[in-house]
């Protein structure tokens, strides 16, 4: 076989990531054969797995249009851009653009449920696969949640029931999911760096719900309704009081309870994790628990002992009556507007870290979580916009990383007041990822408050 065309019965993996290793190791294991492209990837990184996949070629640099156009199909990671020259040029050749999720929506043969949204979804992906486990079933939870899909059919587990978080970049260059539940948690901008504008970026979501039994979706959000096919059902969820066989929050005498129908079905006040954006996180799993057939009394169960996912305004610390929270996972506007409605308890009680890679987003939104701020210390390079955004409106204090964000936030808070990090961007330019930055602001905080006392 020449090494600048290749033959037409093989797939080209690109990107060697997470998604992207997992895919070579079940073609391999699959006795698929393959080939794998990725434009920087470490000489130790090449080495390791030329050791562990001494049959598998790897290219390493800018993607080849002639190269790629002779496999009849492309497996291309999430990371990477579908718009790229040599991408386009394969396809326009011939080629079949396939993902990890088509490869294992192949085999499964047991129920399938899918999340996506731009907020949420890990929270409500958790949620489901506790829910399903409770009821006796061996679920797996799977996706963008961090096990890639194809490792745990690899695993050889017998599985009742995948529960699969999906993100744009997945949905896109995947052929129908036809789930037994899907659902659009919510869509707000995010990505806005790989999609034209926001209705670009819906409509990728929206593939979540092709050839899906029941789609659950959030009626309070517009981008979130389905176009239903013959033989499709729905379930709604909401803020509001809701319809028969829907989901919604009905108050009561200062409690708020989830309810579905006219049947209250847990006081608020049960639940361990906090906030309005998780009551509806709440709802939606017990809609997609409905459509698995879920008994109610195992999905209420999880719902009163579930503590929250890491980094998902996670509570950090308590001093002195001011409360530390990390919601690193917070890597859009959206996710940062739900934190500040969901923590904050009286106006301008929340001192928020915030800053990063702004992923293209624009952030002017954010000023309708300005009620809630005490004062914005920012960080990372997206500040001076962020900090453009909040000209005049309240204090805002610039800073070069976590230890000095920490130390400002909490000179800036006083009793009752919270210190939030919800970055609303991307960690890259400072961490290898959200979770890194979490641990290092839980660190920083645990540092701070021990000099303090």
């Amino acid at each position: 076989m020449s090494d600048t065309i290749a033959s037409d019965n093989q797939t080209a993996v690109l990107g060697l990531g997470v998604t992207g290793r997992s895919c070579v190791r079940y073609l391999v294991a699959r006795g698929q054969p393959c080939d794998v492209f990725d434009t920087g990837i470490s000489e130790a990184a090449a080495a390791a797995f030329r050791r562990d996949h001494p049959g598998v070629r790897l290219f390493d640099g800018p993607f080849d249009s002639a190269r790629l156009s002779g496999y009849r199909r492309l497996l291309i990671s999430p990371g990477i851009a579908l718009d790229q020259p040599a991408i386009q040029a394969a396809l326009a050749a011939g080629a079949k653009l396939v993902s990890d999720i088509d490869l294992a929506r192949a085999e499964i043969q047991c129920p399938v449920i899918g999340i996506t949204g731009s907020n949420g979804k890990t929270t409500v992906t958790t949620l489901v696969g506790l829910m399903a486990r409770r009821a006796g079933l061996r679920a797996a939870v799977v996706g963008n949640i961090g096990e890639p899909v194809l490792d745990a059919l690899l695993s050889g587990e017998r599985y009742d029931v995948y529960v699969i978080e999906l993100s744009s970049f997945q949905l896109e260059r995947s052929a129908p999911l036809g789930a037994r539940a899907a659902t659009i948690l919510n869509v707000s901008p995010d990505h806005m760096d790989r999609y034209a504008n926001l209705l670009s970026y819906q409509q990728a979501k929206q593939a979540i719900y092709r050839a899906c039994e029941v789609a659950v979706f959030n009626r309070d959000d517009k981008l979130t309704s389905p176009l239903l096919g013959v033989g499709q059902q729905s379930i709604s969820f909401g803020s509001g009081p809701p319809d028969l066989n829907a989901y919604g929050l009905v108050t009561e005498e200062q409690a708020v309870y989830l309810a579905r129908g006219s049947a209250r079905l847990l006081d608020c006040r049960e639940m361990k994790i906090h906030g309005s954006h998780n009551q509806l996180n709440a709802l939606a799993a017990l809609a997609l628990g409905e459509a698995l057939a879920l008994p109610q009394d195992a999905m209420l169960a999880v719902l009163r002992e579930f503590p929250g996912v890491s980094h998902r305004c996670q509570w950090v610390a308590e001093q002195r009556g001011v409360r530390f929270f990390d919601d690193s996972k917070a890597t859009n506007v959206g996710a940062t507007l739900a934190a500040l409605r969901g923590l904050s308890q009286r106006p301008g009680d929340v001192v928020l870290i915030a800053g990063g890679v702004g992923k293209g987003a624009d952030f002017a939104p954010l000023l309708e979580g300005v009620g809630a701020l005490k004062a914005l210390v920012l960080l990372g390079e997206a500040a001076a916009q962020i900090a453009a955004v909040f000209q005049g409106r309240i204090d805002v204090v610039r800073v070069g990383g976590m230890a000095e964000a920490v130390k400002a936030a909490a000179a800036l808070a006083t009793t009752g007041d919270i210190v939030l990090l919800a970055p609303a961007c991307a960690s890259f330019d400072m961490y290898a990822d959200y979770a890194a930055r979490g641990d290092d602001f839980a660190r920083q905080v645990a540092l701070h408050l021990g000099e303090v006392g």
